[in-house]
């Protein structure tokens, strides 16, 4: 199954990864952003890891936890998923997610 990673997931791709580099180093950096992108992919072809989104507004957006964040995605018709937005634990998330998903 296909993986499509929108913008604003991009953008928290690359902020997680520098700070992950600047607290951890780059080696820990490559490893974790490279599992979150491995956890993304096993989403594709596992929908018992799906969670939908309860909160008014995100109708048809789904949810899995991977460590300290969390992944929102969409289904497309032919089974893959569009990677919306990857928030911190300690974010509001639903504000974040309202923001990221306006930048579609």
């Amino acid at each position: 199954m296909s993986v499509e990673v929108f913008p604003a997931a991009r953008e928290r791709l690359i902020a997680i990864w520098q700070y992950t580099a600047e607290t951890w180093g780059d080696e820990q950096a490559d490893q974790y952003v490279g599992d979150l992108v491995a956890h993304a992919r096993v989403l594709a072809s596992r929908k018992p890891f799906w969670r939908p989104v309860k909160e008014h507004g995100f109708h048809g957006v789904f949810c899995s936890r991977f460590r300290h964040h969390h992944l929102f995605f969409r289904e497309f018709p032919d089974g893959g998923i569009g990677v919306l937005s990857i928030l911190h634990e300690s974010m509001e998330l639903p504000h974040r997610l309202k923001e990221d998903m306006g930048a579609e």
